[in-house]
């Protein structure tokens, strides 16, 4: 049987989000069905509501980082039982089949993942996301929440947390290594908190030298400030690994003198051409690299969790209403928030 679901909706790119029913597909043997208890806002979830892309499906349910209590499970599913807590992230379907499917790297399907909202299912059908009362999903997609983490915290690490967890593992930092984050956000504050529970040594480099202190409280060794040229003369060769998180376009170069030999510096936050163009030297006369990354694999989510549990790490977050959505959104783009909101579905009640 279909499932009736209540969540909040865009139903254009210039109207708020407002109350919304459907029906979400009917579960099959291996799939987990979830109660929503909290549910993080990522920015994405604004572009994509406000069609920024040009790809938005009406009407939307957004929502990616999403934590919930297993209400029912199908009979082949082996890893949840009814009670469990359970997280969901960006995708809730792959082919399976592909090379990086079966290496574990969902992400890099070859068919392109499932997305959990705006994008169609096998069946054809729109996937609606998390700001909702429920959500059923396949097994290998649904990442077991260890005891004891808190849950509204750790909703963005179904996003914001991995998005940045995978290229510190892919780059393998760990004690002695140097890492530098650009930008204090939502992905920034993660970057930081992860690289220092991995025994990095981790430096901020903002704009604003107002973030010093909230930088050192999450974990941050060094505040170096991007428009100073003496600071920015003085971390020349410095990093191993230079996470970017800004979400915007922005200037590459001054930051590309600051890796070490063989360093690496890594786009996470933003999709679109680079301006102005990457002045080379830096790079040949380092053997240094620019590079991406998205999110990660399912086996990798779900080692962040265990880590983020025996570490403590949890984003810092403002929990909100599901009725406070739109007034959240206007503040994100105002980067008002410190530094992710997570919606309590239980407000959906009211």
């Amino acid at each position: 049987m279909t499932i009736k679901a209540f969540g909040y909706a865009a139903h254009s790119a210039t109207t708020p989000l407002v109350p919304f029913h459907f029906e979400r597909r009917d579960p099959l043997a291996d799939d987990v069905t979830i109660e929503i208890l909290y549910c993080g806002v990522c920015h994405s979830d604004l572009h994509q509501a406000r069609n920024d892309w040009n790809n938005s499906i009406y009407p939307m349910v957004p929502g990616h980082e999403i934590i919930g209590r297993v209400v029912a499970v199908g009979p082949q599913v082996t890893r949840f039982k009814v009670g469990d807590h359970a997280g969901v992230g960006c995708m809730v379907d792959s082919c399976l089949t592909c090379e990086p499917c079966e290496q574990g790297q969902e992400q890099f399907c070859n068919c392109v993942p499932t997305f959990t909202y705006n994008a169609l299912d096998k069946n054809g059908q729109p996937t609606q996301g998390g700001y909702s009362d429920r959500i059923v999903v396949k097994e290998r997609f649904v990442v077991k929440i260890p005891d004891g983490i808190d849950l509204a915290g750790a909703a963005p690490l179904l996003c914001a947390g991995i998005t940045t967890y995978s290229p510190l593992r892919h780059w393998k930092v760990g004690p002695g290594s140097k890492v530098a984050v650009i930008g204090l956000g939502g992905l920034g504050h993660m970057a930081i908190k992860l690289a220092k529970a991995l025994g990095a040594r981790v430096a901020l480099f903002t704009r604003s030298p107002g973030k010093s202190e909230d930088a050192k409280r999450l974990g941050a060794d060094e505040i170096i400030l991007s428009t100073d040229e003496a600071q920015m003369g003085g971390a020349a060769g410095k990093f191993d690994l230079i996470i970017d998180t800004v979400p915007s376009i922005h200037d590459l170069n001054p930051y590309l003198p600051t890796l070490a030999i063989d360093g690496t510096l890594v786009l996470v936050g933003y999709l679109g051409g680079l301006e102005p163009a990457l002045g080379t030297v830096p790079l040949i006369m380092g053997r240094r690299s620019v590079a991406g990354s998205l999110i990660g694999g399912m086996a990798e989510t779900q080692e962040l969790f265990d880590f983020c549990a025996k570490h403590g790490v949890v984003s810092d977050v403002e929990v909100i209403k599901m009725q406070d959505i739109n007034e959240a959104y206007e503040r994100m783009l105002k980067s008002d928030v410190k530094y992710r909101f997570v919606i309590d579905m239980a407000s959906l009640k009211a």
